[in-house]
């Protein structure tokens, strides 16, 4: 383990444990030394933040001048600072219209169990609660590459009650394992936590209503939803997907709690439901709103969301999404994706970041 890395542990520890937090000298000091470090490992990021004029000797003056990559480079050439063959995680990102995905490579384990699980604890388990987790994500036994799967066996493994569910399998839902292990957390009045995409979420609901089927899951169980509609013909509304969940499950709608993160972050945000629902992050992610021109947007204006995760350490410190929001007080706002996004691919500036002979 680096030094550097060893740093960010210790910030993600003095969170986690005593909710310690970053001025904004700190995470400036912090993530431009992240940021230098990638410059003088990670070349290809390197070239792409040469045609902006940066280097190792002309470094930015603050985390926000950081040039933040597209997230769809991650599909055109290997973005990290180490040697992949040892990599060890290695995420698929989602497909482009041309149907291939990229990988997050993660050097060691250590940095994205630490903040998965820091973040969880906060915002999912603030009362400590131990759980039964029923998952509608990819198992990781079956889809190691699945970032999100991974996220669960971890919380799974080390906050849960030994008894978990995992229900799918690529496009098979598994509702009658599902339906039986809730019955059997009811029998031992063991509260859980469902954890499952949007899209997930909605097939569950349609095979409730197929059935008539309504429980009241035990006091203390919760939702998390993660996104998920990205590429799917059919969206249903946030709000009536938590009022349905609510009807169907028993399950306060102040205990559904949308997660938002990426493959290529290492960290994580969560829903502050009591501030309506922005979604706030720990104190070594900070995201920025940006305008065409890559600048800054005022608080309240929708923009390109940029996410610097000082935990990024293995390959891109800033990440540039297709994804619009704003940032207002107490977090971010999102608003789906940018229009068109997903027809455009890459971007010119994605293009410079191929190796070249």
């Amino acid at each position: 383990m680096s030094d550097l890395d060893g740093e960010i542990l210790r910030v993600i520890e003095r969170w986690h444990t005593r909710g310690q937090s970053l001025d904004e000298h700190e995470f400036d000091d912090l993530a431009l030394r992240v940021f230098d470090y990638q410059l003088r490992h990670n070349h290809p990021y390197a070239r792409f933040c040469a045609s902006a004029g940066i280097s190792p000797q002309r470094m930015p003056s603050s985390w926000r001048e950081i040039p933040p990559v597209p997230s769809s480079a991650f599909k055109e050439t290997t973005l990290a600072t180490f040697d992949v063959s040892h990599a060890a995680l290695a995420f698929v990102t989602s497909g482009t219209t041309r149907g291939t995905g990229g990988r997050h490579y993660m050097e060691t384990r250590a940095l994205y169990e630490a903040a998965l699980l820091a973040g969880f604890d906060r915002f999912m388990l603030a009362d400590r609660a131990r759980l039964r987790y029923l998952n509608l994500v990819p198992n990781p036994h079956d889809r190691p590459d699945s970032s999100l799967g991974y996220m669960m066996g971890c919380v799974s493994a080390s906050r849960g009650d030994a008894h978990t569910g995992w229900y799918l399998r690529g496009d098979d839902f598994f509702f009658d394992a599902f339906v039986a292990d809730v019955h059997a957390a009811l029998d031992d009045a063991q509260p859980v936590c469902i954890a499952a995409t949007a899209f997930a979420l909605v097939h569950l609901l349609d095979a409730m209503r197929e059935r008539d089927l309504r429980v009241a899951l035990p006091a203390g169980s919760r939702i998390m939803e993660t996104g998920g509609f990205k590429g799917r013909a059919r969206i249903v509304d946030r709000d009536t997907l938590y009022a349905d969940l609510s009807d169907r499950l028993g399950v306060a709608p102040a205990m559904i709690v949308a997660e938002y993160g990426m493959t290529e972050l290492t960290s994580q945000y969560y829903d502050d439901v009591a501030a309506g629902r922005v979604k706030v992050s720990p104190p070594w992610l900070r995201p920025r709103v940006v305008g065409l021109d890559g600048a800054d947007v005022p608080h309240g204006v929708v923009g390109a969301l940029v996410h610097v995760d000082c935990a990024n350490r293995s390959s891109c410190v800033a990440i540039l999404t297709e994804d619009l929001g704003a940032i207002v007080d107490g977090g971010v706002i999102l608003l789906g994706r940018e229009q068109g996004a997903a027809l455009r691919g890459c971007s010119l500036d994605a293009e410079m970041l191929r190796a070249r002979a």
